[in-house]
């Protein structure tokens, strides 16, 4: 009876039984957490908000800037802000990845700030299923978002654009590999602070360190001598991802889908090297 007891009760052994520690239970488990978490609703609602309402601001501001100037000047800067119009309105994907790096770097480093990680392993033991797992269900909520914030943009922007006929259309060349690159970039610096979180394990330090390689290094390399910077530009994380929904890509820059396998390189190193001190590492 004893026996017939433990086996029944809640939180017992037997959710560690067959058929319970799997993969596939351990992805749905993650889906559980990050769901449940309202910082996760939080996060996601100021990216979205952020990076569309700076983009359709840069927009605005164009637009006006463009319509107070006489006609022979217009007629000079309308086939650059139309050749330029899709980049114009994805703008905020600049401020979005730092917003999005938080969620990333949240979603590992929380449960070590809780003390909850421990019970995830002592739930599932194979450390590897439970990182794949965080990983697995961060990317999609990641992407899913990143595309919805990317086209929202877009939209909003071209239809600001399009006060003056200026706005560009999503069937010209390069104008959807930016878009939905957009979405890809924002996933891509998610997992990047998600592997950060994993080595360092502590939040803030994760966020600041990602801010810096996304945004300080990028607004340091301003200071660098031409010389160098020619250089030097491609290889920083914000340039290289960037270049796939930047539309017209500097002559020094990496073409877009180079440069973003680049930055999925660095995104990548992070991942697997979080991955290894996750399965070694004591909890």
């Amino acid at each position: 009876m004893a026996a017939t007891a433990q086996i029944a009760s809640p939180g017992s052994v037997s959710l560690a039984g067959p058929g319970r520690a799997s993969f596939g239970g351990t992805v749905r488990s993650e889906f559980t957490k990050i769901r449940s978490v309202r910082s996760t609703y939080w996060t996601l609602a100021a990216m979205v908000i952020i990076t569309i309402g700076i983009s359709a601001l840069l927009s605005w501001g164009r637009i006006q800037d463009y319509a107070s100037q006489p006609a022979f000047v217009q007629a000079h800067m309308a086939p650059r802000i139309r050749s330029r119009a899709t980049e114009f309105s994805m703008f905020g994907l600049i401020l979005g990845q730092l917003v999005i790096a938080v969620l990333g770097a949240l979603t590992i480093t929380s449960e070590y700030s809780t003390g909850m990680i421990r019970t995830s392993l002592s739930v599932m033991p194979r450390r590897e299923y439970v990182y794949v797992a965080k990983a697995l269900v961060f990317t999609l909520v990641a992407l899913v978002a990143g595309l919805v914030t990317s086209f929202g943009s877009y939209f909003i922007g071209q239809a600001i654009f399009a006060t003056h006929h200026l706005n560009s259309s999503i069937g010209q060349p390069g104008v959807l590999r930016a878009v939905i690159g957009g979405g890809l970039f924002l996933g891509a610096c998610g997992l990047l602070s998600f592997g950060i979180g994993a080595l360092l394990r502590h939040t803030a330090g994760a966020i600041t360190v990602s801010v810096a390689l996304l945004f300080v290094l990028f607004v340091l390399s301003g200071f660098l001598p031409n010389s160098w910077a020619v250089h030097v530009d491609k290889w920083l994380p914000f340039n290289a991802g960037g270049a796939i929904w930047e539309n017209l890509s500097g002559v020094n820059m990496f073409s877009p889908w180079v440069g973003f396998g680049v930055f999925c390189c660095y995104a990548a190193i992070a991942v697997v090297a979080g991955g290894i001190l996750f399965r070694t590492r004591d909890a």
